[in-house]
């Protein structure tokens, strides 16, 4: 009983990071279309963010309000300078996002070095549940990824933003003509999902190697994530989140990681072959 709960909890573990990974690619690429190659980074920017802030003797939760400004007006500066000119030709999107994440990566790289940064989590203790004792941190996780994605749902549904993105997406000349100012939607939601990720990272970072190509490890699983759940829903990425992360930690407790990851993809393209449109329908 304790082994099966904790392996579910462990699932829920990696599903959250995945949601949370998949949260701001949910945005860029499932409702703006936009194939953001350099999301990955944002997760790292996120991360380094708290290895600033706590190596000036800044909190963890100081620094878990930081990232997501700190994502976001990168993210903003990127959407001004770059991903504007680039709506219509996705090519060069994937060109110009690849190439800007090799600079994010090498420029980590330069300044902080290649040894992992040191990070703390904000939280060390653990609790018994029904016989297994398990990280209090990786359940604050859990409860913070769902707080997430039911905050992220309701300003997408039921706020005047999310009107006017939903509208943009569908039909940016009629959302022209009705008054909307569509380069300011697409840079708030550019700027949102890059947010997103940097939140992803600094709740990440206490779990892993803080290092300057740790994004890389997140952007095909977070691209999956969008694809199987259904491009352009925070539900779809929630079913992607379920399916990719479940999948894969049933998997590592019998066979090697790698192989693992490898066969999850494997899973999931054989599902988007057989169901195009993901898990959940828009």
């Amino acid at each position: 009983m304790d082994i099966a709960f904790t392996v579910a909890l462990n699932a829920m573990t990696l599903i959250s990071i995945l949601m949370l990974v998949g949260l701001g690619l949910g945005i860029i690429y499932g409702l703006m279309g936009v194939i953001n190659l350099s999301h990955g980074e944002f997760v790292t920017i996120g991360a380094f963010t708290l290895a600033l802030v706590q190596g000036f003797g800044g909190s963890f939760w100081l620094a878990l309000l930081i990232a997501p400004i700190v994502g976001g007006l990168i993210g903003l500066l990127i959407e001004q300078s770059i991903i504007r000119h680039l709506y219509t030709r996705p090519l060069a999107t994937i060109m110009a996002t690849w190439g800007l994440s090799l600079i994010i990566q090498q420029s980590l790289q330069l300044v902080f070095g290649a040894s992992p940064q040191k990070v703390f989590s904000p939280i060390s203790s653990t609790v018994s549940l029904f016989g297994a004792n398990y990280p209090v941190y990786r359940l604050v996780l859990i409860a913070l990824a769902i707080s997430l994605m039911v905050s992220c749902h309701l300003l997408l549904k039921k706020t005047r933003f999310g009107l006017d993105l939903r509208t943009v997406i569908q039909n940016p000349d009629m959302a022209d003509a009705l008054g909307i100012n569509t380069k300011r939607v697409y840079a708030i939601a550019f700027s949102l999902g890059a947010g997103f990720a940097a939140i992803a990272g600094v709740l990440i970072a206490p779990l892993t190697a803080v290092v300057a190509h740790m994004g890389v490890n997140y952007l095909a699983r977070s691209f999956f994530v969008v694809i199987v759940g259904g491009a352009g829903s925070v539900p779809g990425v929630v079913a992607g989140s379920t399916f990719v992360g479940g999948i894969e930690t049933l998997l590592n407790y019998v066979i090697p990681a790698t192989i693992s990851q490898a066969l999850v993809l494997v899973f999931a393209i054989i599902l988007v072959r057989m169901r195009p449109t993901g898990l959940v329908r828009v």
